[in-house]
């Protein structure tokens, strides 16, 4: 029986991926292990092994195409495998295409992608929780209560459907894809579809109001503003004074995450003013000192330390200095981290990642440099590994390279704490009674205030600020 290829699960949030490049074609000899194709998530650009040996068949996997997580892409046959009909091969499950029947949740494998192709697709599958929402999407009324398929509360969102209203014919009475279907080919779909859930479907029937009137396209839908969609915001441009350029999954991602973090999570925000005096003659005195080693390309220094390295660092220690404020929200409890790890927010092409420096607070000022160049060089050329980007304990976002003064960043769940820095430059201060010069840089603490308080993330920044104008005891 031929071996089924599918597109695997390789980020938490991933619910599809884009093929951005085939390294076998249509009636290739690979072997188990070769590398078959590349896949492109929203952060990152991994490589997928082929999961058997034998030719590849079948290849339906388009290149940058968007494909649901556990599609099948392609089908390998062994040598001795005759290349027949479509049902000489393994059957495909009636919930084809719902992420459930091929889920990938817990499979990765040392962090790589690598050789997961094989594991997902005989992976078991727990059935997705009834009261649990489609990752990234709010519930429609009822769907939350609802058992359904995650293929059929995308269907059934897309369409405006109230799930709530839908017998399931699945399994314990779950809606699957062909009761959706059901639903919209009825005699009266076109009352229960046109994104609206003014009436209540049971089994392919529906209770609706009399037909509606189209709505003239040069007049907004009633109870909506004008730049509700994307008909309504071009008709503002004159023609051909505007191009389209679509959505990539990461601008999808980054879209729909910070919509989720400003709506859900009740942000304060704490500004001081920092000193940087004592701590750039102390990040001379250390590169100066740095030890030359040979690389490829010549002698360099073992490491150059920037100022960003040293928020990081400082960051790192505050938190363990103040612990209650190193957590994280969830409805059923608190979770208080033992380790304080750093996300840096990376600019790439197209929009930002934040790979996570582990155990700042213990790591010296050199480790975390090297490890945030690599981090970042990686980052940019989309070659981080699931485990570099997910999770952390805070966040840190510097803007003071293009100048800016200060700003306020938007909290990167699970962190209840993100610190957002501006630039250093000189000030005048008041020292004593006497007008003074400093080098002086303003940071925003933005606080998740259900799991940090004013008074805990007014403590927090306290203690980065004292670390930061006296660097000495970030060495000790």
């Amino acid at each position: 029986m031929p071996t089924e290829v599918i597109l695997p699960k390789v980020d938490m949030d991933m619910a599809t991926g884009q093929i951005s490049r085939w390294f076998a074609e249509e009636g290739a000899r690979v072997k188990k292990g070769d590398v078959l194709f590349e896949i492109e998530t929203d952060k990152a650009a991994m490589e997928i092994d082929a999961p058997a040996s034998g030719i590849l068949r079948d290849v339906s996997g388009k290149e940058g195409v968007d494909i649901p997580v556990g599609a099948p892409v392609a089908w390998i046959y062994a040598d001795d495998e005759s290349y027949g009909a479509k049902q000489d091969k393994a059957p495909i499950s009636p919930l084809e295409g719902e992420m459930s029947t091929k889920s990938t949740e817990g499979v990765a494998s040392e962090g790589t992608a690598k050789s997961l192709s094989t594991t997902l697709a005989l992976s078991p599958v727990e059935p997705t929780p009834p009261d649990r929402p489609l990752a990234g999407h709010p519930p429609l009324e009822g769907e939350g209560k609802t058992r359904a398929t995650p293929l059929a509360r995308r269907l059934a969102r897309e369409a405006g459907l109230n799930l709530s209203g839908i017998s399931g014919t699945g399994p314990h009475g779950r809606v699957v894809k062909a009761d959706i279907d059901a639903v919209l080919s009825s005699p009266l779909e076109g009352e229960v579809s046109a994104k609206r859930t003014e009436g209540v479907v049971s089994g392919g029937t529906a209770f609706a109001p009399s037909p509606v009137e189209a709505t003239p396209p040069d007049r907004p839908a009633a109870g909506h503003s004008p730049l509700k969609g994307e008909g309504d915001v071009l008709r503002l441009f004159e023609e051909g004074s505007y191009e389209l350029v679509p959505h990539d999954n990461m601008r999808k991602t980054i879209a729909r995450r910070l919509v989720e973090a400003k709506t859900t999570i009740p942000h304060f925000y704490l500004t001081l003013d920092c000193e940087l005096d004592a701590l750039l003659s102390l990040r001379t005195q250390l590169n100066a000192a740095a030890t030359v080693k040979k690389t490829d390309k010549g002698e360099a220094p073992a490491y150059k330390l920037s100022v960003n390295d040293m928020v990081i660092k400082a960051m790192a220690m505050a938190l363990k200095a103040v612990p209650d404020a190193n957590a994280s929200w969830t409805e059923s409890a608190m979770v208080k981290h033992r380790h304080a790890d750093v996300g840096v927010a990376v600019s790439i092409p197209g929009g930002l990642i934040t790979p996570i420096i582990r155990k700042a607070d213990e790591k010296t000022l050199s480790v975390i440099s090297n490890e945030m160049k690599d981090l970042a060089s990686r980052a940019r050329s989309r070659k981080l590994k699931p485990e570099e980007y997910q999770g952390g304990t805070t966040a840190v976002s510097n803007l003071g390279m293009f100048g800016i003064k200060d700003f306020a960043a938007v909290i990167n769940p699970p962190h209840a704490t993100i610190l957002a820095v501006g630039a250093g430059e000189e000030r005048a201060v008041v020292k004593n009674g006497e007008i003074k010069i400093a080098t002086v840089m303003s940071v925003t603490l933005s606080t998740d205030h259900r799991a940090v308080d004013g008074a805990l993330g007014a403590e927090l920044l306290v203690a980065f600020k004292k670390l930061i104008e006296n660097p000495m005891g970030m060495l000790v």
